[in-house]
């Protein structure tokens, strides 16, 4: 999986999957997580969002554990 690198101060970088749906997300100052079963529309709305952070908090935090 590719990382792609965010301008954020929350996230560094995000991967996703497409035919395993999985997402990782690379923290700037927790670490890195996976997410599973993560809609397409999901991920392209993290990399659009003026707000990474609420991005995630609003969209997927505790939604998309493995």
């Amino acid at each position: 999986m590719n990382m792609q690198p965010l301008r954020s101060r929350a996230i560094s970088a995000v991967g996703y999957d497409e035919t395993t749906r999985r997402m990782k997300i690379q923290f700037t100052k927790r670490g890195t997580y996976d997410f599973c079963n993560v809609p397409k529309d999901i991920y392209e709305g993290l990399l659009l969002a003026d707000s990474k952070g609420t991005y995630y908090h609003n969209h997927i935090r505790d939604r998309y554990q493995c």
